[in-house]
């Protein structure tokens, strides 16, 4: 069976398929100066752009984890990421973490079907 790496890095793949499966590292914004619908927005292109380019949608997300980095912000980031997966939510977890620096708000992971 084969796998795929896509954006491959030195530490780390952006996303690796394998045997139909998409696993996506955590993803956070290019931008940490921007609030939360700013960085949810960042996070959420970034994570249909690898989708697709592992031959999936967000229809086919499967599971999901995400960080924040302060729990009282769950709602505000919900309320981007609900009508974003619509119809077709995953199995999710939310976690309070710290994500490295003060600024980033939220990171997220998840794993779908090709």
């Amino acid at each position: 069976m084969s796998i795929q790496r896509i954006e491959p890095g030195a530490h780390l793949s952006k996303a690796v398929v394998h045997n139909g499966m998409v696993f996506l590292a955590g993803q956070t914004a290019d931008d940490d100066s921007l609030d939360m619908a700013g960085q949810m927005k960042q996070i959420l292109g970034k994570i249909d752009k690898y989708l697709a380019a592992a031959g999936s949608d967000r229809t086919k997300i499967l599971s999901a984890v995400v960080y924040l980095s302060d729990m009282s912000r769950k709602a505000d980031m919900d309320k981007h990421w609900i009508p974003w997966v619509g119809s077709n939510p995953p199995a999710r977890a939310c976690v309070g973490a710290n994500l490295g620096t003060p600024k980033k708000l939220v990171e997220i992971m998840l794993t779908a079907a090709q």
